[in-house]
């Protein structure tokens, strides 16, 4: 193995225990505000797309549903709040996704078939489509679908009403 090697390989290890560790600071974070709001849940940690993932999930929905919010809006509290704690320990700024429920997963799972919808308009029309306002996770989601369709996209406009528009190719 040549040294160059070597440390790509190092670096892909410390990457990897590093963002585990973002993931079980979290977990424990996580962990201490269900026991502060009597709620049950497990949680599951992953690492993807170079980014830890933490999941909350627990046979009784309708509780995890108090954490989750209209819309996702505690969701995306939740998450900064644990993007904080994670950043107060390790000194580093973190881009951990959390998802409670297998809300964001849903989530995903429309926005896809929306970015896939929007590019097929386009390619029949031709013309650019501008898309509702959407937070940054649900734009990276229709971008992803769009760039997956064989077509451009972009982001206009300010928080928060920043938009997707499709462009023809």
């Amino acid at each position: 193995m040549t040294e160059g090697t070597t440390t790509a390989a190092a670096e892909s290890g410390d990457t990897l225990t590093r963002l585990e560790q973002e993931g079980e600071i979290a977990a424990d974070y996580l962990e201490g505000l269900l026991d502060i709001a009597d709620l049950d849940g497990d949680i599951d940690m992953d690492v993807e797309a170079d980014r830890a993932s933490v999941s909350i999930v627990s046979e009784s929905a309708r509780d995890l549903q108090k954490l989750v919010g209209r819309d996702g809006e505690v969701l995306e509290a939740l998450q900064e709040l644990t993007r904080l704690a994670v950043h107060r320990e390790t000194g580093d700024r973190s881009r951990l996704m959390l998802d409670i429920g297998g809300f964001r997963a849903k989530k995903r799972e429309e926005l896809t078939a929306l970015g896939a919808k929007a590019a097929e308009d386009v390619k029949t029309s031709g013309e650019p489509l501008k898309l509702d306002p959407m937070t940054p996770f649900e734009r990276k989601v229709v971008h992803d679908a769009v760039a997956a369709a064989g077509l451009r996209s972009e982001s206009e406009g300010e928080e928060p009403q920043r938009f997707v528009v499709v462009l023809p190719a």
